[in-house]
C-alpha cells in the first residue's frame, strides 16, 4: 500500500517568503545564488519542502537538497515526503546512482556526494535546482562547481559564514531576509525567552585560528569548582524541577557538570558525538518522557535536533559564534499549548556580546559587510569593564555589624589624580576599609584573617576596576596585584588588634 500522505499548509509569512524566492527563480539566471534567512523553529524545511514540490511540477526537473549532517538527511527527506515528494537520500551505502531516473529528488550529505562525484560515480548535470539547508557551513563550497548551472538556494537562521575568510557575499549573488524572531513571537509561532545573565570573567580563555574560544582554553575555566557552584546557582535559582538542556564547550566539561549535577542528587544524562546512534537514541528519548530532565552536552544538539518541552536553555561557554549563539537558544524557542516562555541562562557574556535574542537584527547589513560586524563586536575587556559585584545575601550576614561596605574604586582613583596624589594610595584606602569591616565581624584576630577569605571576589572585582584605572589590567599584573592586597589585608589586620 502506498505511504498516506499529510497534507501540509504553509504559514502566511511562509507563502509570502516563498512567493519572492519563485520569482528570482523565475526571473534570474539558472546560475544564480539565492540566500534565504529565516529563524530557527520558523519553518525553513517546511518552505523550501514546498518549493521543491512546486518546482518539480512547474519545470519538471530534478532537485539536489544538501545537509551536513545524516540526521539533517533523514528529517529532510521525511519532511519532503510529507510534502508529497518521493526522495532519494544519498548516503554511504549508496555507490552508484543507477536508479536516478525514478526519482526527481535527490537528499545528500556534503561529504558523501563530493566522495562519489571525485569517484564519478554519479552525474548532476541535470539538476535544475540546488537547495543547501544550513549554508552557513563552509563545507558546501566544494559542491558549488558541480552545480554552477543549476539554480542554488541556500537557507539559514544566520546568514554569516562559519569562516571569517569565506564571506558569504561572495557565494550568493542575495539575501532575502524573513519574518524576525521578534515578528514571530507575536504572532505566536516562537516563544518568548527570559533571559538572564550571571558575570563570568573570561579573560584566561584563548581565541583559536576559527575565532573562536578554543576549546582547552575553555575547559580550563568551566571545569573549575567556582564556575560549577555558578551554574549549579544559577539551575537552582532558575530552572529547578524543569526540563533543562545544557551547552558546554568541551566533553570534559560536561562530564564534570554531569558529575556535579549527579553528586547533588539530580537526574542528569551526558551525551557528546562519541555516543553510539543507539546511546543516543535512549538518551533523547529518557529527555523527552522526563519533565524535570536534565541534558548536559556538547554542540551536537544545536542542529538537527528538536525537543520543544525544554523550558531551559543553559549557556555553560562563551563563544564568538553569532550563528552558534542563536542555535543554542534556538533549542527551546519552540512553541506549546502549555509553553509560552523559556529561561535562557547565560554563563559567558554572550548576552552582552550579541544583544538579547529576541531583539530585531539587520541581516542585509550583516551578510553585505560581515567584517564590519565582526569588527565592532563587543570585547571581552569591555563587557567586563561594567561588571559590578554584589555581594551575595549570606556574605553580607557575616559582615552584619559594618554599616556600608561598599567602595567606589573609579571615583576614589579620579579625586586622588586630580589631587596630585599616587594612585596606589586607592588600593591602601581599599584594604583599610576590608580590614575594618573584618576586625568589627570578628571576636579576635584568628577569626577576622579567616573572614578576610570571603572577601576574594570583592577584592578581585576592586583589583580589576582600578587596573583598568591604571591601564594596567594583564592577567600576570592583576594576580600579583591579588597577592599583595592580600598580605597587606592581613598585616593590617593584624595591626588593628594591636
Amino acid at each position: 500500500m502506498p505511504e498516506e500522505i499529510e497534507e501540509k499548509e504553509l504559514y502566511d509569512y511562509q507563502e509570502r517568503d516563498l512567493q519572492k524566492i519563485f520569482d528570482h527563480i523565475e526571473n534570474c539566471p539558472d546560475n544564480y545564488n539565492l540566500l534565504y534567512q529565516l529563524p530557527t523553529g520558523g519553518g525553513k524545511t517546511v518552505v523550501f519542502s514546498e518549493i521543491v514540490r512546486r518546482y518539480i511540477e512547474k519545470t519538471g526537473k530534478k532537485v539536489l537538497v544538501l545537509t551536513h549532517r545524516i540526521e539533517l538527511c533523514k528529517q529532510t527527506s521525511k519532511m519532503l515526503k510529507g510534502f508529497g515528494v518521493r526522495n532519494k537520500i544519498i548516503n554511504s551505502k549508496v555507490k552508484e546512482l543507477s536508479d536516478d531516473n525514478n526519482y526527481m529528488c535527490f537528499v545528500a550529505m556534503v561529504e558523501t556526494l563530493n566522495n562519489r562525484l571525485n569517484e564519478e560515480k554519479l552525474s548532476v548535470d541535470n539538476i535544475g535546482l540546488t537547495i543547501i539547508d544550513e549554508a552557513h557551513y563552509n563545507s558546501f563550497t566544494k559542491l558549488f562547481k558541480y552545480v554552477e548551472d543549476s539554480f542554488v538556494l541556500g537557507v539559514t537562521a544566520t546568514p554569516l559564514s562559519s569562516n571569517i575568510k569565506l564571506p558569504m557575499n561572495k557565494n550568493y549573488d542575495k539575501l532575502i531576509v524573513g519574518d524576525s524572531i521578534p515578528s514571530l513571537i507575536e504572532k505566536g509561532f516562537l516563544a518568548k525567552a527570559n533571559m538572564y545573565t550571571y558575570d563570568v570573567g573570561l579573560s584566561q580563555l584563548q581565541v583559536g585560528i576559527n575565532g573562536d574560544y578554543t576549546v582547552k582554553s575553555s575547559e580550563d575555566l568551566y571545569t573549575n569548582m567556582s564556575m560549577q557552584s555558578k551554574l549549579m546557582q544559577a539551575y537552582e535559582e532558575r530552572c529547578k524541577g524543569e526540563k533543562t538542556l545544557i551547552f558546554n564547550n568541551g566533553i570534559n566539561t560536561s562530564w564534570y557538570v554531569y558529575q556535579t549535577f549527579k553528586e547533588a542528587g539530580y537526574d542528569v544524562k551526558h551525551l557528546d558525538n562519541t555516543h553510539s546512534k543507539k546511546e543516543r537514541s535512549a538518551i533523547l528519548k529518557w529527555f523527552n518522557e522526563k519533565p524535570d530532565a536534565i541534558l548536559t552536552s556538547v554542540s551536537i544538539l544545536t542542529t538537527g535536533f528538536d525537543e520543544p518541552t525544554v523550558k531551559n536553555i543553559i549557556l555553560n561557554r562563551a563563544t564568538k559564534s553569532l550563528t552558534l549563539y542563536f542555535q543554542m537558544i534556538g533549542r527551546g524557542s519552540r512553541k506549546l499549548k502549555n509553553k509560552d516562555t523559556f529561561n535562557v541562562i547565560d554563563l559567558g557574556n554572550n548576552l552582552a556580546r550579541f544583544g538579547p535574542w529576541d531583539a530585531n537584527v539587520d541581516w542585509q547589513l550583516i551578510f553585505k559587510n560581515p567584517d564590519y560586524f565582526l569588527d565592532n563586536m563587543i570585547s571581552d575587556e569591555e563587557i567586563e569593564s561594567q561588571f559590578r559585584y554584589t555581594m551575595p545575601e549570606e556574605v553580607r550576614e557575616l559582615f552584619k555589624n559594618t554599616e556600608d561596605i561598599s567602595f567606589d574604586i573609579k571615583k576614589r582613583y579620579n579625586e586622588t589624580v586630580n589631587n596630585g596624589e599616587k594612585s596606589k594610595l586607592v588600593l591602601e584606602e581599599s584594604v583599610e576599609q576590608h580590614a575594618q569591616m573584618c576586625v568589627e565581624n570578628s571576636e579576635d584576630v584568628f577569626d577576622a584573617r579567616i573572614l578576610s577569605r570571603e572577601l576574594k571576589e570583592d577584592i578581585q572585582d576592586r583589583i580589576s576596576q582600578y587596573s583598568r584605572c591604571i591601564i594596567n589590567n594583564t592577567k600576570n599584573y592583576r594576580d600579583w596585584l591579588f597577592e599583595d592586597y592580600n598580605r597587606k589585608l592581613r598585616s593590617k589586620i593584624n595591626e588593628l588588634f594591636r
